[in-house]
């Protein structure tokens, strides 16, 4: 990734992360470790979404379980 995609990126981040803030919905420690670790290692997009739908499937079947 360019060092202006990588502005971008992070740029993006932090708006959303101020959106999430606004919608009484705060990003927590994990969720912004998380996305600081899709920049730093340039994980792909879909690589990234398929990261997320891994870990919504993992907490959904451990609240089943519950």
């Amino acid at each position: 990734m360019a060092p202006n995609e990588s502005s971008v990126t992070m740029q993006r981040r932090l708006e959303a992360a101020h959106l999430q803030e606004i919608e009484g919905n705060p990003l927590d420690a994990s969720q912004i470790a998380m996305f600081e670790m899709f920049e730093r290692e340039q994980w792909p997009s879909e690589r990234r979404l398929n990261y997320i739908a891994e870990r919504v499937r993992l907490l959904a079947s451990a609240n089943a379980a519950e």
